[in-house]
């Protein structure tokens, strides 16, 4: 979709929207750490505390509590070894730039990415930018990036939380559209036998186990999150409903990818068009958009219900006009998928699990 330049900043000023409560939180924790640690240095100047925070948040947005800890440990090491080196060698650029390495290198090997490599950098530059000082014999950088780093797991475990309902709804939003998109895609080869397309759609089906997989990993760190801050405790009931969808969205990939493969091997045997199947998998891309929906809104879930729903009505009666086996098949894992769909559907919501499946069933 493209946007016109007038949409653009419409565009920012809602993000800047959603942005402001976690601006605000930076900013808070990093006066919190310029506080504490005036009180732990006295008079000297401690404007690496909040930079330490700034980075140490950062790096752990969106982490588990283990991870996050590792990370800010990352930070703190690194900084230590750039203090050390400072007292050292000097300072000065060819020592900047030795810092810069052993920082980066100290990062990854704290296991962080490309985005706390570049902030352990930047914390090496101006530590190797500026003079050494201390208390009494304790090092005053270092300390500074355990106060930052203290202050920042605070923040990020306990009292300003990530959403986990956002993390989760993002990480979500990528099988939803790579499962749509592959329906779809499924569907057009069926009502033109193009086994061109059909391959690209298998590949396309085999390549969501990343993504189910980041979903999975998403829904451990909000879950996590909702039972140790009490900020984020009311989102544990949105949680276990997503966790819910989401196991029956892993069937449902599952299902699709075995939808894909029969339909590959129906395009390679058969030139003839398959309409009626091809209305069928195009309700079930349909159902995925519905159901993306409802992941974040629990009273939209009658969309993709009924998608589904007639998604099975219109395998159901395939079956019984089609002899082929193959197209068989296909209308099976229609209608597997489309149960998967209908569960998923209804999490949260009182069970018809009865229901569901006479309507599924109907016809078969």
């Amino acid at each position: 979709m493209t946007h016109t330049p007038s949409a653009r900043p419409r565009q920012h000023v809602r993000r800047l929207r959603s942005l402001v409560w976690p601006i605000l939180e930076t900013a808070a924790a990093a006066v919190a750490a310029w506080y504490l640690a005036k009180l732990l240095l006295g008079s000297r100047e401690t404007g690496f505390a909040p930079i330490a925070t700034l980075i140490c948040l950062g790096a752990t947005i969106g982490q588990q509590r283990e991870r996050a800890f590792e990370l800010i440990g990352g930070v703190v090491l690194g900084v230590l070894v750039a203090d050390l080196l400072t007292r050292l060698l000097g300072a000065g650029p060819p020592q900047v730039g030795l810092m810069v390495v052993l920082a980066m290198a100290t990062a990854v090997l704290a296991g962080g990415g490309p985005m706390l490599m570049t902030e352990a950098g930047v914390s090496a530059i101006i530590i190797g930018s500026t003079p050494p000082s201390t208390v009494g014999v304790l090092p005053v950088r270092p300390i500074e990036a355990l106060v930052g780093g203290a202050v920042a797991f605070g923040v990020h475990a306990l009292v300003f939380p990530p959403n986990p309902l956002l993390h989760v709804g993002r990480a979500a939003n990528a099988v939803f559209s790579g499962l749509g998109s592959t329906l779809e895609q499924l569907a057009e080869a069926l009502k033109t036998a193009d086994r061109s397309r059909a391959e690209r759609a298998l590949e396309a089906a085999r390549g969501l186990d990343g993504d189910v997989r980041a979903l999975g990993d998403a829904l451990a760190v909000g879950r996590e999150t909702a039972r140790s801050a009490p900020l984020r405790w009311p989102a544990r009931a949105g949680l276990a409903r997503q966790q819910e969808i989401a196991r029956h969205l892993d069937f449902a990939v599952r299902n699709t990818r075995v939808l894909a493969r029969d339909t590959v091997r129906y395009t390679r045997s058969s030139s003839s068009p398959v309409p009626d199947l091809a209305d069928a998998v195009g309700d079930l891309g349909q159902a995925i958009w519905a159901l993306a929906t409802a992941f974040e809104e629990p009273d939209a879930h009658d969309e993709p219900r009924r998608l589904a729903l007639r998604a099975a009505g219109r395998a159901s009666e395939a079956m019984v006009r089609h002899a082929d086996i193959t197209l068989t098949e296909i209308a099976g894992q229609v209608r597997s998928t489309a149960a998967d769909l209908i569960r998923a559907s209804e999490a949260g919501t009182p069970d018809q699990t009865g229901l569901i499946w006479t309507l599924v069933s109907r016809g078969g």
